[in-house]
């Protein structure tokens, strides 16, 4: 009998059980069928400022996950350092692990190197052990190269370049081109040059006169946490292969090319810049912030004049104080990389966007726009173009002086419809379309009907064409997707810092 009844109670409990699975199923069903029909209906739906913050949360890693304690410790132990003190074309050095070759000085062990003085046409090399971790302090140096790097990060696991606290330090490259070495297998190409990961911390400051090229490379990873920097250069600013990543600094770069740059798009945890604060002043005649995968900014204030202001294949804005002053775009997301989606998300912060006539947009982006939270100040023809969907949730736009609450796709002036039967762009000189020189109105779907949005809600009066030549009808080109596989998270790819 007791076992009938301990059966009888495990039957009902194993029913009890399904049943409130079963429920539990269908409420999610039911939310899923609720957001998937509002999302076909085109309806925003309003989430919070604390809810943008989980989903930003959840977006990415947090600072602690790019970053190592010692990253971001720019101490050291004076009784542990050597001391190298430049003379013009020489140097000494209090400690081993230093070579010493007139103007040419080598790091050949990890350790703490303590550096002072001034070098004409010299040169810092590291060639360390492949686990060793070499530390430079710069306090109050002065180096010129006259064909090649100031500082040479030939091997090492991980160089530190330490700005001293109260230090004032220069690096300039003074020719036109560098000459190669030939023992090293790679192509040095600018005023800092490192094989390696690269770190900068501490409080002092670094001028770098990059005249050949660029100021900083790594072929590996790049972290700032701290310090002064102003940087002039006739190529890029600060570039990296593997990623960039910015805790603190205080940044002034003037570069003809990418002020801030990461190339590498080989693998899905590469090619990425994460900012999680600082202070920048850019000006450049191309792109400010460029990366090739995921760009991630949780803060920083931002003055940027740019070619484009922020570029990147998958850009998230979880905060900042961000102002871009911009010739073509303002945000962009452009495929880059075939690990991720074209998409921008902005979760938060204060984005102030000015940008220039003629073929520009504010927030471009190949693929969709997503506007969960944040201030958003646009002045532009056109403030937003996208591919694919363009969503605002939460926050405030406001374009042109007015507050909007639903996304306009390519208001005027900037992107491209179909091509026309000759291959050209409508609207480009000589095809004889639009009668504009590529800044005709487009509609939403590449047509050359014009079915977008007008400033005031009029269509522009179109130009006398009647002298254009004949007309050529592009084919209707939809609203496709860029068809690039699903979007992934760079926080289940990133590698966590070492120390």
């Amino acid at each position: 009998m007791k076992n009938k009844i301990l059966k009888i109670t495990a039957v009902i409990t194993a029913v009890l059980v399904l049943v409130l699975c079963f429920a539990g199923c269908t409420s999610i069903t039911g939310e899923n069928d609720t957001a998937n029909t509002a999302n076909e209906q085109g309806e925003s739906q309003e989430i919070s400022g604390e809810e943008a913050e989980e989903v930003a949360e959840e977006s990415g890693k947090t600072e602690d996950d790019y970053f190592s304690n010692r990253d971001l410790d720019p101490s050291y132990d004076e009784s542990e350092a050597v001391n190298i003190k430049l003379n013009d074309t020489t140097a000494t050095a209090d400690g081993s692990g230093v070579t010493v070759n007139g103007s040419v000085i080598t790091v050949t062990a990890e350790g703490i190197y303590v550096i002072s003085g001034k070098l004409s046409d010299g040169q810092i090399i590291v060639n360390a052990g492949d686990e060793d971790k070499v530390q430079l302090v710069l306090d109050g140096v002065d180096i010129t190269n006259d064909d090649s790097a100031c500082i040479l990060v030939k091997n090492a696991d991980k160089t530190f370049i330490t700005l001293a606290e109260g230090s004032t330090n220069t690096l300039a490259d003074t020719g036109s081109e560098y000459v190669q070495q030939s023992d090293y297998d790679k192509t040095v190409d600018g005023v800092i040059f490192s094989s390696n990961d690269l770190v900068f911390n501490g409080s002092g400051s670094l001028t770098i006169k990059a005249g050949y090229k660029h100021a900083v490379v790594s072929k590996d990873d790049l972290k700032v946490t701290g310090g002064t920097y102003n940087i002039t250069a006739t190529g890029k600013g600060f570039t990296a292969n593997d990623s960039i990543r910015i805790s603190d600094g205080t940044f002034t770069v003037n570069s003809t090319d990418d002020a801030f740059h990461v190339s590498s798009a080989e693998t899905a945890d590469v090619g990425y810049m994460y900012v999680a604060g600082g202070k920048f002043t850019v000006k450049t005649d191309d792109d400010g912030l460029h990366c090739t995968s995921q760009m991630i900014i949780d803060g920083g204030t931002f003055d940027i004049t740019a070619s484009e202001g922020i570029e990147g294949t998958s850009v998230t804005i979880n905060d900042g104080d961000i102002t871009i002053s911009a010739s073509d775009d303002g945000i962009n997301a452009a495929s880059k990389s075939t690990y991720y989606n074209p998409e921008i998300i902005i979760n938060g912060g204060k984005i102030t966007i000015s940008m220039g006539q003629g073929d520009t947009d504010a927030v471009d982006s190949n693929g969709s726009i997503t506007v969960n939270g944040g201030t958003i100040y646009i002045t532009a023809q056109s403030a937003f173009d996208y591919e694919t969907t363009g969503t605002i949730n939460g926050g405030t736009v406001t374009v042109n002086g007015e507050q909007i609450t639903e996304m306009t796709n390519q208001m005027m002036g900037g992107g491209m419809p179909g091509k026309n039967q000759d291959g050209m762009q409508p609207g480009m000189e000589g095809d004889g379309q639009n009668g504009f020189s590529g800044k005709g109105p487009r509609g939403g779907n590449g047509d050359s009907t014009g079915s977008g949005s007008f400033p005031g809600g009029e269509r522009p009066e179109m130009p006398d064409m009647s002298n254009q030549g004949d007309m050529k009808t592009p084919p209707d080109m939809g609203n496709g997707n860029t068809g690039n596989p699903g979007s992934m998270n760079l926080a289940d790819n990133v590698v966590s810092a070492a120390a």
